[in-house]
């Protein structure tokens, strides 16, 4: 193993954190998150008490009963969190939250799940991706490669699995997390091996006071830590992230290894004609990008991003050479359900914003039948206007207030019409296609003005599509 991946991921100079014995940890959220980092705050000594606004699930309320967890559900208690030591807030509750503000008013240390299962990991490692769009398809990928590889590694984070409840649990050498900037809004000390920042558009505005600047601040906490001896990666071509990186001017000792669809990178990866080229230090390697699993151009930026990291912690080039021919897609991401009478039916449920929509839009190449909507983030209907006007024969609506939908694209494409569940739109869909056509689930919304999540949105499409 040469010098240049040596130093990567050897002497990790964490902050030394002692255990919790006599002192009091509430969470705040019973969800995945809030339940992992209960148990992890249970192992390691802290009187722990569980508090949710809301109803927890049965699988979550066993968890916490098996362990001898406290806990409340239904409403917040203010006396039995506002005496706590520490408090591990759920990343889906916003700054402004009466409670939290309370807790930071009485100097209460108040952090994430993350934040929490950096400081008892030991000598584990962590590669941690985020970005707006590509970040579970991306941690996916790079887990796959190293379980190939034969690493002991988890796959862990925002994509399903806490990282809290992995420690506590079972704990291994390598976490793949996916990280969301809702989780890097409460860190403090939390500092990934090698950090990857796939791009950076306009999402979660709603949470960020409307000021893409905020957002942006909050993606570039995933190396707010990092020290010289830890790797970052990020995408050349994002300009958002390129222009904030001139900026910078207290991470002088970072230095990007950068990957690109535009030029050649030094020390990254590239792609060229058909070929992704792969340059870590001396050693360069060549992959044809037709043998990839993963298809279409923002697939070929998550790609690069997994092979740069593996190659960087010294996995061979054999091993990602074969993770990335033989890797299967996510649910939920352009994902194809079936072909009925002619129309493929594609299941991009995960679509949650206008970047990745326009992804899924841009990769089509037959006439589509688009269904759109759900709640929306603050979106900007314009940066897809192109693409619909020249893909998109129909729009189908599914949410509960489709008026800014409507507005934006009236006139501009044959057919738009309303939907209030997944299986009339669904039918709509299908009644408006014709053979060699595809029906697109990329909603560019949240799911939740009708669906529990994103998940339940997709499987809902799915079911609806096999009924036909």
């Amino acid at each position: 193993m040469n010098t240049f991946i040596h130093k990567y991921y050897t002497a990790n100079a964490n902050i030394s954190f002692a255990g919790g014995e006599g002192k009091r940890l509430v969470i705040l959220g019973g969800g995945e998150s809030g339940v992992g980092a209960a148990l992890l705050g249970k192992k390691v000594g802290y009187d722990v008490f569980l508090s949710d606004a809301g109803m927890l699930k049965a699988n979550y309320k066993n968890e916490l009963i098996t362990a001898g967890i406290a806990f409340e559900e239904g409403g917040n208690t203010e006396d039995k969190i506002l005496n706590a030591s520490l408090v591990v807030k759920s990343p889906g509750i916003p700054e402004k939250n009466a409670l939290v503000k309370q807790i930071k008013a009485k100097g209460i240390e108040l952090i994430s799940e993350i934040e929490l299962a950096y400081r008892y990991k030991g000598g584990s490692k962590i590669i941690a991706i985020t970005g707006s769009n590509g970040k579970s398809t991306t941690t996916s990928l790079i887990y796959h490669i190293c379980k190939k590889a034969g690493l002991d590694c988890a796959l862990v984070g925002n994509i399903g699995y806490s990282i809290a409840k992995q420690i506590a649990e079972q704990p291994v050498a390598w976490y793949v997390a996916e990280i969301s900037s809702f989780q890097l809004d409460d860190i403090k000390y939390f500092r990934p091996d090698v950090a990857i920042l796939l791009n950076i558009t306009e999402d979660h505005l709603d949470r960020y006071d409307y000021k893409f600047e905020n957002y942006i601040d909050s993606k570039f906490k995933i190396i707010e830590n990092q020290t010289e001896q830890d790797c970052f990666i990020c995408c050349d071509d994002d300009e958002v992230i390129t222009s904030k990186l001139r900026l910078l001017t207290t991470h002088t000792h970072i230095h990007p290894l950068f990957f690109s669809m535009k030029h050649e990178i030094k020390k990254g990866a590239y792609i060229k004609g058909d070929q992704m080229m792969l340059r870590i230090q001396e050693e360069r390697v060549s992959m044809s990008i037709n043998d990839f699993a993963l298809k279409g151009n923002h697939n070929n930026y998550n790609t690069m991003a997994a092979c740069i990291a593996t190659s960087v912690i010294g996995i061979r080039k054999e091993k990602i050479r074969e993770a990335v021919q033989d890797f299967k897609g996510l649910e939920h991401r352009m994902e194809h359900v079936a072909t009925v009478r002619g129309v493929d039916f594609i299941n991009d449920s995960k679509a949650t914003n206008m970047n990745s929509t326009w992804y899924a839009l841009e990769s089509m190449t037959k006439p589509c039948v688009l269904i759109l909507g759900g709640t929306d983030k603050g979106n900007d209907y314009s940066l897809i206007e192109d693409l619909v006007k020249t893909r998109v024969k129909a729009i189908v609506c599914l949410g509960l207030d489709n008026k800014k939908i409507i507005a934006a694209f009236k006139g501009k494409v044959p057919t738009i019409i309303e939907t209030k569940n997944a299986k009339n739109a669904v039918q709509s869909a299908f009644e408006l296609s014709t053979k060699g056509d595809v029906v697109l689930l990329s909603p560019a919304c949240a799911s939740f003005d009708l669906f529990k999540n994103y998940e339940d949105r997709g499987t809902q499409f799915k079911d609806a599509v096999k009924e036909l």
